[in-house]
């Protein structure tokens, strides 16, 4: 990606971030990075792997579970100053993303005791394997590895897993057919601003039921701006036992 590239996809998510509370078109977004319309929303989908409307849907509920994390504002007002006109819309929406509701993210502080998976069905027979990698960092802890149809963590996985210890093998076994996006989201470095998230993708990954298994790698690297807000509410990565995982 060259630097005009990122110099307009940076100018779009500056607009999104400043922005949260109003209504937002894709012209609005393209001519705040510069570019015509069609060639925006090309690029943007090349550096971020979403659309502008679902990169900035996502930094709305991002912000969404900010404030029910650290402020006393109510849920309608919540709703309100991350752009929603219906707050049974922004609760439908933040209920399906993060899998707990507004009033639950609050009361459990954001962590959720289990994850929802998609159900059991007889063509669930594949599994997804691989090795995931760290850069060098000053503190390695317990990695999430999830199966999502997007380039995003939202919504339930087909699968997950939590290795312990942050290094080594996963194997996420029972996968639906389709195609899925290996996402893998650790913390790495602890420094005066507390945790500093990591995150890995591979993929997509097509699950057939003539194949028993799919080798999908994950290298992590530090969460920069073009990455999507992880949006769905993850276990404890600091204390989480394993679901489903083998660690090497």
């Amino acid at each position: 990606m060259d630097h005009i590239v990122r110099q307009a996809v940076a100018r779009a998510i500056e607009t999104m971030q400043g922005n949260l509370g109003e209504h937002l078109t894709v012209d609005d977004l393209a001519r705040a990075a510069m570019f015509s319309k069609f060639h925006f929303t090309r690029i943007f989908l090349r550096a971020t792997g979403l659309s502008p409307g679902r990169f900035l849907s996502a930094l709305r509920l991002a912000e969404a579970k900010r404030l029910l994390a650290t402020t006393a504002s109510s849920v309608t007002e919540i709703s309100y100053q991350v752009g929603y006109n219906s707050v049974g819309t922004f609760s439908a929406r933040f209920s399906g993303s993060v899998g707990l509701s507004p009033t639950g993210f609050r009361r459990r502080r954001g962590r959720p005791d289990r994850l929802p998976e998609r159900g059991e069905t007889p063509e669930c027979t594949g599994t997804v394997r691989g090795r995931v990698s760290f850069p060098p960092v000053q503190q390695r802890g317990p990695v999430f590895v999830g199966l999502f149809p997007a380039r995003i963590a939202e919504g339930a996985p087909a699968r997950y897993a939590v290795l312990p210890g942050g290094v080594g093998y996963y194997a996420l076994t029972g996968v639906p057919e389709g195609s899925w996006y290996v996402i893998a989201c650790a913390y790495g470095v602890f420094d005066e601003r507390g945790p500093r998230a990591l995150t890995g993708l591979s993929g997509p990954v097509t699950v057939q039921p003539e194949v028993t298994a799919h080798l999908a790698d994950v290298g992590l690297r530090p969460r920069h701006r073009f990455d999507p807000p992880v949006l769905l509410a993850l276990p404890e990565l600091t204390l989480a036992p394993a679901h489903r995982a083998i660690a090497v």
